[in-house]
């Protein structure tokens, strides 16, 4: 068994075809079929049925790949320990970023990298919590910003910083004039629209109103723009989080209520795999991350320390 062997039957799940597969891996297709039959012989297990169309991984195959993925993500680790003694500030990264934050990290993040670390290439994934946890699981993705805690003892949290919800009231609403702020426990759940399901924030805002008696969703919306728009055309409520505070024109600004006893807010983290090694761009990544927020948001640890794994 070898590691150019995983990388085969990895590059055959991704492509579920044999051409395409050995054309990934810079091999031939005969090379690459041959390889692949090899280690099958050697396991004295069919990793993939042929007889699909595509040709697809059985049963076993699937968690076969699935470590697979984890070893050829150490053994990359274990290159990149030797390359962290250089002080390496250089190569791919693979970020995955949740919907409700990534509108406001990306663009300046992406411009801070280019001007200050342009030997970084940074490859993005914007996907749920759901999706982010399985990728990280299984080496598909280096890191990851989004709501935490999980409460995973094979990740490693750092928090970046805190943010504060706030209501987003339209100016329709009777009380629109009258209450200036929200107690957290008495926030209008009549014509108050949410994100759509597999968003953490929409089981964020659910929880903040979980209290309140006769909850009604007319609609889920897929972004927080989209639920902004909603409520300046219908009418409504919705919550936003604090950095979507800064898009808003100056109109829709006034339609902003803070929310109070208690403030809620979430914690937002880079998170990686206990194994995970690249110290010195970990905490070029975290750095330049932290340059987008506001300093009174920040964590106080990533103010002052770097990261030590």
């Amino acid at each position: 068994m070898t590691l150019q062997q995983l990388e085969y039957i990895v590059a055959l799940d991704k492509y579920r075809h044999f051409v395409k597969a050995a054309e990934s891996c810079h091999v031939t297709q005969s090379t690459l079929s041959m390889m692949v039959q090899k280690l099958e012989q050697e396991l004295e297990i069919n990793i993939f049925d042929r007889k699909a169309q595509p040709i697809a991984p059985t049963e076993i195959g699937m968690r076969l790949i699935d470590q697979a993925k984890v070893i050829l993500f150490n053994a990359k680790q274990f290159k990149e320990l030797a390359l962290n003694e250089k002080e390496q500030e250089s190569g791919k990264v693979t970020l995955g970023i949740i919907p409700t934050v990534a509108p406001y990290i990306l663009p300046k993040l992406f411009n801070i990298l280019q001007e200050r670390n342009p030997n970084i290439n940074l490859h993005v994934k914007e996907i749920t919590t759901a999706e982010i946890i399985n990728q990280l699981e299984k080496a598909e993705i280096d890191m990851a910003l989004l709501a935490t805690p999980l409460n995973n003892p094979n990740f490693l949290e750092i928090p970046v910083y805190y943010e504060r919800f706030f209501a987003y009231v339209s100016p329709t609403e009777p009380l629109y004039n009258i209450i200036k702020e929200y107690e957290m426990n008495h926030i209008p759940t009549e014509h108050l629209w949410v994100l759509k399901e597999g968003h953490c924030l929409r089981n964020q805002i659910l929880r903040l109103c979980e209290s309140n008696s006769g909850f009604s969703t007319t609609y889920e919306a897929g972004s927080i723009d989209t639920l902004i728009k909603i409520v300046d055309t219908n009418g409504g409520y919705t919550i936003i989080p604090e950095l979507q505070l800064d898009l808003l024109t100056e109109e829709q600004k006034a339609n902003v209520r803070p929310i109070v006893n208690p403030e809620p807010n979430r914690e937002i983290s880079l998170v990686v795999r206990n194994d995970y090694v690249k110290e010195r761009l970990l905490n070029v990544i975290a750095k330049n991350i932290s340059d987008t927020i506001p300093e009174n948001m920040l964590d106080e640890r990533l103010k002052k320390f770097s990261i030590k794994l």
